[in-house]
């Protein structure tokens, strides 16, 4: 065994091992490119995993097993791991089109689109008005931790970010106004959607239940949560499980621009 080892390295082609890297090098593209497109979707960690396993399985290939002519685990690596694509992809299938979908929203592609609405403008302008009419609000934005499993619980709107909109979902007759509204991909993707509340013990007494569904969400994933008081008209803002109150329109601006970049999907806002 070890002098086959000692034999491959002293016949070693550096032509062979040139190509072989080179080899390498592209399956590592192809997979970063294919993790960077399903970035926060539910099936990115185990990508992850995948990937480590492919490029391992590609370095035994390509350097050891074929070389030392390891027959047996050659024909098992070569007959059983194609087998596995096909149940990979129907397993992840939402994961997929999900990626696709991104991978339309490349900026390559949106030159050929309608310049996007200014999603960071709208929300703004719909929190202060729903905060002067003390109109209880709570509106999560989705960045790289997917938030399909909260997405399912409410109604599915995929529509344009307005303010009109925003402030129809909150407004007292609508059946949707005690959930909250994610935004997904520049869309209100759902409304009347149901959040984790959070077990903070330390968490002020007088926060509702508004504030605490926002609070637990940013504890699970890395959303940012805009919260409307209902009672008061503050707004606040949740972060990885901390919450910001009494913020104005200028500080919200401030925040959602820090946060919110083109690469979760929210174009930084403009002066209004």
């Amino acid at each position: 065994m070890f002098e086959r080892i000692f034999e491959l390295f002293e016949n070693v082609n550096p032509w062979m091992i040139g190509r072989s890297l080179g080899e390498i090098f592209l399956i590592f593209m192809v997979v970063y490119v294919v993790l960077r497109i399903m970035q926060g979707t539910r099936g990115t960690s185990i990508l992850r995993g995948l990937a480590f396993i492919i490029v391992l399985i590609s370095v035994g290939v390509l350097f050891f097993v074929r070389k030392l002519q390891l027959h047996t685990i050659n024909w098992l690596i070569t007959e059983f791991v194609p087998v596995f694509i096909i149940p990979i992809i129907i397993l992840f299938q939402p994961e997929f089109r999900r990626a696709l979908l991104r991978l339309g929203q490349n900026p390559v592609f949106r030159v050929f689109l309608k310049p996007e609405y200014k999603v960071t403008n709208e929300i703004i302008k719909a929190i202060v008005t729903l905060s002067k009419n003390k109109i209880g609000a709570l509106i999560a934005i989705e960045r790289e931790v997917g938030l399909d499993s909260f997405i399912e619980t409410g109604t599915r709107l995929n529509a344009d970010v307005t303010s009109e909109l925003i402030s129809t979902i909150f407004w007292h007759g609508s059946p949707l106004h005690d959930g909250a509204a994610i935004i997904q991909e520049q869309k209100i993707i759902a409304a009347g959607c149901l959040l984790p509340l959070t077990e903070n013990m330390e968490l002020s007494k007088s926060l509702g239940t508004r504030h605490r569904a926002g609070i637990g969400l940013t504890e699970e994933t890395d959303a940012i949560v805009i919260i409307v008081s209902e009672e008061t008209g503050v707004i606040s803002t949740g972060f990885k499980g901390a919450l910001n109150r009494d913020i104005d329109e200028k500080g919200l601006k401030k925040i959602l621009d820090e946060l919110s970049t083109e690469r979760f999907g929210i174009a930084r806002s403009q002066h209004v």
